[in-house]
């Protein structure tokens, strides 16, 4: 099995968890099951929920490793002077304009909702089967008729947002799972404070957690390579208890994401550059082209990033101090595609669990995919784990078995968001480069 590629083990898992959810529905239509088909669904539940679990047990040690031996790791203090803060503002205002892109679309195309406007109450009721979930739990989930229950004022949702960002106790935050956004607030600044450090004392912290961010990323790994195994036994539940309907809305998702992805990529950034850097579009994309590509078929911004500081260096004409300054910085921060993708995902999985967010929930997500993508760039599957966090963190009880059905496409919206990133990285070196007098490629 590691000479196939986990993406297409990944694919197989889910082709043959239909193929035997369509034989148990085959043999007994409309019957009750036996009692081996009941026992081999619930070993299935298990299985998933251990996926699941485990993917949630890296959540807290890999936004700390990450975020603090990522930033830590620029070493120098000036990093956070004017070329710090000219990269970091563009980095989050690129990134912030793509997350609210991605909710316009999902909002509007609503992927998660079948042709009536409503959820699919049986692929919800799956998620919830399989997960355990309590019947208090679901009393947040929207009911298919339409029912929204009761929740927070606006003010007391986005007040308590700011609250969560400040926890009175990290480590309680972190043991609970449940208050991840201080957790990374606190990474941010234990990062931010490395870097000030005396050289010697600020050198063992940035090598203890860069070791441990690798050390982390190999867990990482490791989990992954069951992804085949959690992803069948997460669909077959749902396909043998729903049908095929489920391929219809994953479809649908795929596809909005694909658009949201293309509309920043072919439209809002070459907006920016000939906007406010006063580059052609065309020229730059023509300049960067062969490091576009390699994202795309790596789907992996650090491996790309030497062929990516190339481009950006010797044919879009940046200097050499921008280019080792922006680039490294945008593989680890710049995440415009996953934090699109991070976004679209959390409300298609609300959709199909028929849960709608109010305003301050709807700002918390926005806010968290901005932040949850900062650090953990770098990490393969790190946007599965962050859309997690935020799905955990925003009261839908059960809904990260979502994440288990989003595996089955997750492997080309990856590709794709890769390349987007990419590009984002090399835009936002450009409109540092003019920022500062350069003179790059001309519109």
């Amino acid at each position: 099995m590691k000479r196939i590629a986990l993406h297409w083990q990944i694919l197989s898992a889910l082709l043959l968890a239909t193929l035997t959810a369509a034989a148990f529905r085959g043999i007994f239509p409309g019957a009750e099951p036996p009692a081996f088909i009941t026992g081999a669904l619930e070993i299935c539940k298990l299985v998933g929920d251990l996926f699941l679990r485990a993917l949630k047990m890296i959540i807290v040690p890999l936004i700390v490793t990450s975020v603090v031996g990522g930033i830590a790791g620029l070493k120098e203090a000036e990093g956070f002077g004017r070329l710090g803060l000219k990269t970091l503002g563009f980095y989050m205002s690129t990134g912030l304009l793509a997350i609210l892109l991605g909710l316009f679309l999902v909002s509007t195309i609503q992927p998660g909702l079948g042709p009536d406007g409503l959820p699919n109450q049986a692929i919800r009721e799956a998620f919830n089967h399989s997960t355990g979930v309590s019947a208090s739990d679901l009393a947040k989930v929207q009911a298919a008729s339409g029912n929204v229950p009761e929740g927070k004022g606006l003010w007391e949702s986005v007040t308590g947002i700011f609250r969560s960002m400040l926890p009175e106790n990290i480590f309680a935050a972190a043991s609970a799972n449940d208050s991840v956004l201080g957790v990374l607030i606190f990474s941010l600044l234990f990062a931010a404070a490395v870097t000030r450090l005396p050289e010697q004392q600020g050198r063992s912290l940035r090598e203890f957690f860069i070791a441990a961010s690798e050390a982390v990323s190999t867990i990482v790994h490791w989990i992954m390579a069951f992804a085949p195994i959690g992803v069948y036994a997460l669909i077959l539940p749902v396909v043998y208890q729903t049908g095929f309907g489920l391929f219809a809305n994953l479809g649908k998702f795929a596809l909005t994401v694909l658009l949201a992805l293309g509309i920043h990529f072919m439209v809002t950034m070459p907006l920016i550059l000939m906007l406010v850097a006063r580059v052609s579009p065309l020229k730059h994309f023509r300049a960067v082209k062969e490091a576009l590509i390699m994202a795309f078929s790596t789907a992996s911004s650090a491996a790309t990033l030497p062929l990516t500081m190339e481009c950006v260096r010797d044919r879009a004409g940046v200097s050499a101090r921008v280019t080792s300054f922006t680039l490294p910085i945008g593989t680890s921060i710049n995440t415009d595609g996953t934090a699109l993708y991070e976004c679209v995902a959390v409300i298609f999985v609300a959709q199909v669990m028929g849960y709608t967010f109010n305003a301050g929930e709807m700002f918390f997500v926005v806010v968290a995919a901005l932040l949850t993508s900062v650090g953990i760039a770098g990490v393969p599957h790190a946007s599965l784990v962050a859309i997690i966090l935020i799905l955990k963190n925003s009261g839908i009880q059960g809904a990260e078995a979502g994440v288990g059905v989003i595996l089955a496409v997750d492997r080309f919206l990856d590709m794709s968001r890769t390349a987007v990133n990419v590009f984002g990285d090399t835009c936002v070196a450009v409109l540092v480069a003019r920022s500062e007098g350069e003179k790059v490629l001309q519109a």
